[in-house]
């Protein structure tokens, strides 16, 4: 197999893992990872913001807002009106949140993460430096992406 090939092995690869463990958190408990991190998010962070958590979890106020609507609407997560400032809505889990945060599996991209940084500084440099290049190949240097390993439709943030 020539080089080419192979990266473009790689590249699927990469693209299949996370497709498979989307579809398996989807299947098992109704959830995207983008979902699941946001769940995990507020359990961390009481009372969280929704701009707050746009920011924790690097996707627009917008995405998180439609994110949130989804998991209200499942009964995971409420939103409280502040009592000191009434212009600032919290976010909280539900017990039902809770309970099936209790429940839900590893997501790939955190033990990914812990393999990672378990890796030596400049090998993590050199990952780096070479996925960085490889998306300027791609054409897809300027898309905006968070740290969130997700496949499926783009949302197009309107902000």
């Amino acid at each position: 197999m020539n080089t080419v090939n192979e990266v473009l092995s790689s590249l699927r690869q990469i693209i299949r893992a996370i497709d498979i463990d989307s579809k398996r958190l989807h299947k098992t408990f109704g959830l995207t990872s983008p979902q699941l991190i946001l769940l995990s998010t507020v359990q961390a962070n009481p009372k969280l913001t929704i701009r707050q958590a746009s920011q924790e979890v690097s996707l627009s106020q917008g995405t998180v807002t439609t994110i949130l609507d989804k998991l209200q609407k499942k009964g995971l997560v409420k939103r409280q009106r502040s009592e000191a400032d009434k212009r600032k809505i919290h976010l909280l889990l539900t017990s039902e949140g809770e309970a099936l945060l209790q429940s839900t599996p590893e997501l790939l991209q955190s033990s990914f993460r812990d393999s990672f940084t378990a890796l030596e500084e400049w090998e993590q440099l050199q990952i780096l430096a070479s996925l960085k290049r490889l998306s300027a190949l791609m054409g897809a240097k300027n898309i905006d992406a968070a740290p969130v390993l997700r496949v499926g439709e783009i949302i197009e943030d309107e902000d």
